[in-house]
């Protein structure tokens, strides 16, 4: 099978449909905003951003992670931020001693503290990693961001929810980087407006 132009264009316009139902919905935009806002203050306060995710979830944490350690746009400090998806040695005595559910939890435990946020990536919103992940934000006093997709989920519990208007797994993923990216400029622009 080849595949056509008129093939390609059917994938970029679903793709553009949900950017563009993302756009008009007014209270993604104002969640989104206000997510912005907290990753700043976090970030003046002295915290941190924890993310994590499964699969393509897992690459998208770590992108971000890496897109505010080292820079997005501007030439400036690093900023500290996780992605709890990488460390393979840890991952694996985790998973060996206690479970694949308990990966993401162990780690927040260890290394989180009051103060900083966790941010949660799936497209179902219901992967039991995140979901106790939550469970060990509370005990840490860290605050919980979910990026899921359009259907109810477990992840509806966290502090702030992010929710792109798809139930189709690869669209949501393309939302979510637009998402990530869209945090990681603010809080750039915000910290370091003055860099080039």
């Amino acid at each position: 099978m080849e595949c056509t132009k008129e093939q390609v264009k059917v994938q970029v316009a679903a793709s553009a449909q949900v950017m563009e139902a993302y756009l008009q919905d007014e209270k993604a935009m104002q969640a989104l905003a206000a997510v912005a806002n907290l990753l700043v203050k976090t970030y003046r306060q002295g915290g941190k951003t924890l993310w994590a995710g499964n699969g393509g979830s897992a690459a998208d944490a770590q992108h971000m992670a890496a897109e505010l350690v080292n820079k997005f746009r501007l030439n400036r400090s690093g900023l500290p931020s996780m992605a709890l998806t990488v460390d393979t040695s840890i991952l694996t005595a985790i998973g060996n001693d206690y479970g694949y559910d308990q990966v993401f939890a162990r780690q927040i435990i260890a290394c989180g503290n009051a103060g900083d946020v966790f941010i949660g990536l799936s497209t179902s919103g219901n992967s039991q990693n995140l979901l106790l992940a939550l469970e060990a934000c509370r005990e840490k006093g860290i605050v919980t961001v979910a990026l899921v997709g359009a259907n109810a989920c477990g992840m509806d519990a966290y502090d702030y929810v992010l929710r792109v208007p798809s139930a189709d797994t690869p669209r949501i993923q393309e939302c979510h980087t637009l998402i990530g990216h869209i945090l990681c400029d603010f809080v750039e622009q915000s910290l370091f407006g003055n860099h080039k």
